[in-house]
């Protein structure tokens, strides 16, 4: 067959009997069209034309590249049709390339955006802008979530610097929308420049596998540093999800929708309201067993209190029917932070996790804490903190990356934290990671303990300073026995037990939570069978005598 005789591609259906749509009113005697209906058929075009705007081809082309159109990945999001906001502007369809509307998600109102990279790539002018600022300003001004599906070349080069405008008024919307109502944003496909810099100032930011954004792409790398990139080792997923960049790594564009639904499940329309409560057929005094048994397999096991043990599964144990949704779970593995549901309020948890590192609170994992105290604080989410740490990581490479900026940004973060504010102590508790963990000096409103609580100053290493005399005592004695003449292997061995002994009075005496619970630093020691129903209930209290408000007060200098 020839190239001439080929078939051409359609989407037009040959089984649809669509007619021309007449403009004429129901019940109407006759009609004869005139310069009236004229007019009406040319605003119908209008309003249909950014629908149609795409043509066969770039709707193949994008089908090509596994990505949806806009008004595919709007349907995935709402089953409704969406009020599209400012259908297309000017002759060239300037603004068309972005689309605004407003949707109902589960019955509620949400603004969305979303680039029509079927037309003129999804690139950014001046128009463009306007029409983004207009959407957020709604947002704010209706105080309803805001979501974002971003998929752009970046600024429209023949603009010139109108497309720089468009991202530049687009920004500074925005930014003052940011704190009043959340908003979620979507990476779909390949964005740069300002494309990367806009979405990740939303509240969350979900990336696709096959996708990047970066503020330039492999070509510039390799033009101006002369460095052989691709596309995924520079702005994938891979990336950006151990930087924090992305909060949400998923397999592809509906995967990202429907997270997107979900955890609009758990956040508020804005900052004056509460996250929406969820009635729950589970019960609030449900005893939590699975927690007793995880502890007695951990710390019943050959090495004892210093088993690691999987912060995530407790955290299942304590939320409505085992759900929650964990925050950057591929970043910082040593803190986890997600929110969940008790007795249908939502919570957040932000724990340490001693399967990984034993807890330890680094860079990464201070700043994961920061970031999402902070947005629970902005949006009158209550946080439990379970705490089961040896410190803050030590080392060269953290103290050079800025360990201290980052602890104390987490610091900060507690400490401007106004919401219902809870720790559970789990096991380890000890010095700087104690004192700047949501205690009550720091504001708690409720500390309880497990039994395998151990609150100290130091850990284990604290024995050589609590009982310095009685090591140097020991360690002399060794001196004489072996003088007189005792075997190496039978000191050694007396020398062990000796300071086993130490290790194990140390233990006694201090690492536990008696001393804590008899000054007042924990209200109650707490049967792990027992955590879910006194958690649901103090949390109960504190939400019950809560009033969901933007935040007030003085803005700090970090954070």
């Amino acid at each position: 067959m020839s190239k001439a005789n080929k078939p051409q591609a359609s989407l037009v259906n040959p089984f649809d009997d669509a007619k021309e749509v007449e403009f004429s009113v129901p019940g109407q005697a006759s009609y004869s069209p005139g310069l009236y209906e004229e007019n009406l058929k040319k605003g119908y075009e209008l309003i249909q034309r950014p629908r149609k705007a795409a043509g066969v081809r770039n709707i193949e082309r994008q089908h090509a590249k596994k990505r949806m159109t806009i008004w595919e990945r709007l349907s995935v999001l709402t089953d409704e049709d969406p009020t599209v906001l400012f259908q297309n502007w000017g002759k060239n369809l300037d603004g068309a390339s972005i689309v605004t509307a407003i949707v109902k998600i589960n019955g509620r109102d949400v603004a969305v955006y979303g680039h029509d990279f079927t037309v003129r790539a999804g690139s950014m002018d001046a128009t463009n802008g306007k029409k983004l600022a207009r959407l957020f300003e709604l947002a704010g001004k209706r105080r309803i979530p805001l979501v974002g599906m971003n998929d752009s070349a970046g600024a429209f080069v023949p603009a010139g610097v109108g497309g720089l405008d468009g991202y530049a008024e687009a920004f500074t919307a925005l930014r003052k929308i940011s704190g009043v109502v959340p908003s979620i944003m979507c990476m779909f496909g390949f964005n740069a420049g300002g494309g990367s810099y806009l979405p990740r100032q939303g509240s969350f930011l979900i990336q696709p596998n096959e996708t990047f954004f970066g503020l330039t792409g492999p070509g510039v790398v390799k033009s101006v540093l002369g460095e052989d990139v691709t596309a995924d080792e520079l702005g994938g997923p891979g990336v950006h999800s151990q930087s924090g960049v992305t909060d949400f790594v998923v397999p592809d564009e509906v995967s990202a929708l429907r997270k997107v639904k979900e955890l609009l499940n758990y956040i508020p329309d804005n900052n004056a309201t509460l996250a929406p409560f969820q009635e729950t057929s589970d019960p609030v005094d449900r005893k939590t067993w699975d927690i007793d048994i995880l502890l007695k397999k951990a710390f019943n096991s050959p090495s004892g209190f210093n088993t690691p043990l999987d912060i995530s599964i407790m955290i299942q144990q304590l939320c409505d029917h085992g759900d929650f949704l964990e925050i950057q779970p591929d970043r910082a593995r040593n803190t986890v932070t997600a929110l969940g549901r008790m007795g249908g309020n939502v919570v957040g948890f932000v724990a340490n996790n001693s399967a990984v590192g034993s807890g330890q609170i680094d860079i990464d994992a201070a700043l994961k804490n920061a970031r999402f105290i902070r947005f629970c604080n902005l949006y009158n989410i209550p946080v439990i903190f379970m705490e089961d740490t040896t410190g803050f990581r030590p080392g060269k490479d953290q103290e050079s990356g800025g360990i201290v900026q980052a602890g104390r940004a987490m610091l900060d973060a507690i400490i401007d934290l106004r919401t219902p504010r809870f720790l559970v102590i789990v096991r380890n508790a000890y010095g700087g990671a104690y004192a700047s963990y949501n205690n009550y000096p720091t504001g708690a409103d409720f500390v309880c303990a497990l039994p395998s609580t151990r609150a100290a100053v130091m850990g284990p290493a604290g024995v050589e300073f609590v009982y310095k005399r009685e090591l140097q005592e020991i360690r002399a004695t060794v001196k004489q026995k072996l003088t007189a003449g005792e075997s190496q292997a039978d000191v050694a061995a007396w020398q062990a037990g000796e300071e086993a002994k130490l290790k194990d009075r140390y233990e006694e005496e201090l690492m536990n939570p008696n001393e804590a619970l008899s000054l007042g630093s924990i209200s109650q020691i707490v049967m792990p069978s027992d955590l879910r129903e006194v958690l649901c209930k103090n949390m109960e209290f504190h939400l019950k005598h809560y009033t969901p408000e933007p935040f007030a007060g003085p803005q700090r200098e970090f954070h």
